[in-house]
């Protein structure tokens, strides 16, 4: 099941709760993984990890959408070892902006039970 979660002021854009999240392969220096994305945004995803990434360290990530693929580049913004990172995306190609702003589209417009097929 997917939910919105509340605006806050520091936010600039909605996330979206997933459930059952996306798979996310992910790189910082000297290390690569895959984890699943608990939260989704136009300005970032939070991803569960048990070692993730330092607070200010930059990430790759790649998680794969309807459409195709979303390539970024992210600054770890709140690290919590054990649970994972809140990012933010600083660098993202035309195409996969798109992309993951139809998929944020979608799963804003749709009702709350239907949003499980789709996460």
């Amino acid at each position: 099941m997917t939910s919105v979660l509340p605006l806050s002021k520091a936010r600039r854009y909605e996330r979206i709760g997933l459930r059952q999240g996306l798979l996310v392969a992910w790189q910082s220096p000297g290390r690569r993984t895959v984890s699943r994305l608990a939260t989704l945004g136009l300005g970032g995803v939070f991803i569960e990890a048990a070692e993730p990434a330092a607070t200010g360290e930059g990430i790759k990530l790649l998680f794969r959408v309807a459409g195709g693929d979303v390539n970024a580049r992210a600054l770890v913004r709140d690290s919590r070892p054990g649970k994972g990172m809140g990012v933010e995306f600083i660098s993202m190609r035309p195409e996969d902006r798109g992309r993951l702003g139809r998929l944020v589209r979608k799963l804003l417009a749709i009702p709350l039970r239907e949003k499980e097929q789709f996460a």
